[in-house]
């Protein structure tokens, strides 16, 4: 099924934002990246109060039995993205820094009636260790990250919200930035029968189609079982974020074709209780940009669903 994106003016000016598809096993699902939007100012108690017209009220009274207020992961993760998809509301999904940033999220999830998404980047995670802690073999941005999630762990239940602990863009050079997080996975699902995060991307965009899914379906496995849900992405998101910079990006791979979501699906959905989402780009974005610059398609995502629910034959025009 495929995953739609909504852009949301959120809590940070890298915020994105996405929407849930209608389940993981055996079925595609299809992610536009979103593009950074600056934080809307609200200058006044008036419009502050005009904004609860916007919290998604039916969240806090009826999400399933299965998502409760803490870190969501496994069957519940699934749970709460089939229901967003069913409601039609994003979750959005934040790069945090700190535990105030974190903080933040959460009170925001609290008062305008979450779900939220805390996500870490590599650089993010390097940088809660903090700038004078060794990073050899990525040991900061891996232990900066993890202390971050158990950050979560320990207060989320008191801001009363389902949080899914996330991890951003990780190109082929970075796996080892994922491989210690897969380790830190094992270790707490073993204690706790659940893994320290909820879900991890590997942006291996700038490979070759066939090396991407290769290499995604061998990290499915390995998540598979400890029940973290695998985000990947096809085609380039241009701009710069975190180090990693796009901006000369040939613009043909700013677009996602159907025919590699469906390539995808048929490759990922081999893996046995393997839980996926594939991140489609339409044009997207990262940082600031001239007005005029960017071209989005998201013509793209529709197409992109059409052709899968053609090739699955099962009447569902939004698989």
């Amino acid at each position: 099924m495929l995953r739609t994106v909504l852009l949301v003016a959120g809590l940070a000016a890298a915020a994105d934002a996405f929407t849930a598809p209608a389940g993981f096993f055996g079925r595609p699902a299809t992610a536009a990246r979103s593009v950074s939007l600056r934080a809307p100012v609200v200058p006044s108690a008036a419009k502050r109060a005009g904004l609860a017209s916007l919290n998604m009220a039916e969240t806090k009274t009826a999400l399933p039995a299965s998502v409760k207020p803490g870190v969501v992961t496994g069957q519940a993760l699934v749970d709460l993205l089939d229901y967003a998809k069913e409601k039609g509301f994003a979750i959005p999904g934040v790069n945090i820094v700190g535990t105030n940033s974190i903080n933040a999220c959460m009170a925001a999830a609290k008062e305008y009636g979450g779900p939220i998404m805390v996500t870490f980047s590599k650089g993010g995670g390097q940088f809660i260790a903090g700038k004078d802690a060794d990073n050899t073999n990525d040991a900061a941005s891996i232990a900066g990250a993890i202390a971050g999630a158990l950050h979560v762990r320990a207060v989320a239940k008191l801001y009363g919200v389902p949080v899914v602990l996330h991890t951003d863009h990780c190109q082929k050079a970075w796996l080892p930035w994922v491989d210690g997080l897969m380790e830190a996975n094992e270790k707490y699902f073993k204690e706790h029968g659940e893994p320290l995060f909820s879900s991890h991307m590997l942006d291996l965009s700038e490979e070759s189609l066939e090396e991407n899914v290769a290499i995604c379906k061998k990290y499915l496995e390995r998540m598979a079982k400890v029940n973290v849900l695998l985000e990947m992405e096809l085609g380039v998101t241009g701009g710069e974020e975190d180090g990693v910079d796009n901006t000369d990006v040939d613009s043909s791979r700013l677009y996602t074709q159907p025919e590699e979501v469906w390539y995808t699906y048929q490759e990922l959905s081999q893996v046995k209780g393997g839980q996926f989402t594939v991140a489609a780009s339409f044009g997207n974005v990262h940082g600031v940009y001239a007005p005029g610059n960017v071209d989005l398609q998201p013509v793209i995502l529709h197409n992109t669903q059409k052709y899968i629910s053609e090739k699955l034959g099962d009447g569902n025009p939004k698989p």
